[in-house]
């Protein structure tokens, strides 16, 4: 009997993970950049979790929080970079990606890393949509400049922080995308602009998160009392 008891509980606290963790879905439909001069384009790997590298289109359903990394120095046939040894003197790269779960997130860690010398300048937009009520939940966008700008610095850029979107959502669109150049420098040149490598890891609900630990909480108590 006890063990029928035991199995029922672990059935019943199977289901309570299930309900937080039943796994969202990772749809990524572009990871690509141009160069100029002469227009090349070029293919970004990515990691969806511990999946990868992939290329775009994959899909790929997951049962930990959404993690996405954008693996910009491995770029196939180039790297996300202008300037330095190469013939670029600009380039776009451009990532969009859908995520849908039980499970509404309401924000993300969004790392960015890159190089920057001399004109080298790397310039970013990210937007994050509900994909159910067309809400806008994040709108941002920023510039990493090396020395040659006012204001620049050479060296390594990026930064890692914590991103809160508008409204907790289950069903989200992003769109991110860089520019780099070297402002008309000469190519191959001293100037760089890299872009190394951009990760966004998601995070759920707080409510969603409180309502599994009561869950798993109160069969635990359960468990005890009937010991």
């Amino acid at each position: 009997m006890k063990g029928f008891k035991l199995f029922g509980i672990v059935l019943s606290v199977a289901a309570v993970s299930a309900a937080f963790a039943s796994g969202w879905t990772v749809s990524v439909t572009n990871s690509s950049g141009v160069f100029f001069p002469p227009s090349t384009s070029t293919n970004v790997p990515f990691i969806i979790n511990t999946s990868g590298p992939l290329f775009s289109p994959a899909t790929v359903t997951v049962s930990s929080l959404p993690q996405v990394t954008f693996l910009t120095a491995l770029g196939n046939p180039h790297p996300i970079i202008a300037g330095d040894g190469t013939s670029f003197k600009g380039g776009t790269y451009t990532a969009a990606y859908t995520i849908s779960g039980a499970v509404p997130l309401t924000g993300f860690n969004f790392v960015v890393q890159g190089f920057v010398f001399e004109l080298g300048q790397i310039i970013w937009t990210k937007k994050v949509v509900d994909r159910n009520t067309s809400q806008i939940l994040y709108n941002g966008s920023g510039v990493f400049s090396g020395a040659g700008y006012p204001g620049g610095a050479d060296g390594n850029v990026g930064f890692n922080v914590y991103i809160p979107l508008a409204a907790p959502s289950a069903n989200l669109q992003v769109i991110e995308s860089f520019i780099v150049h070297i402002d008309g420098a000469p190519a191959p040149g001293t100037s760089v602009a890299s872009l190394l490598t951009v990760e966004q890891d998601w995070v759920p609900e707080p409510a969603s998160m409180l309502a599994l630990s009561a869950g798993l909480a109160g069969l635990l108590l359960r468990r005890r009392a009937k010991k």
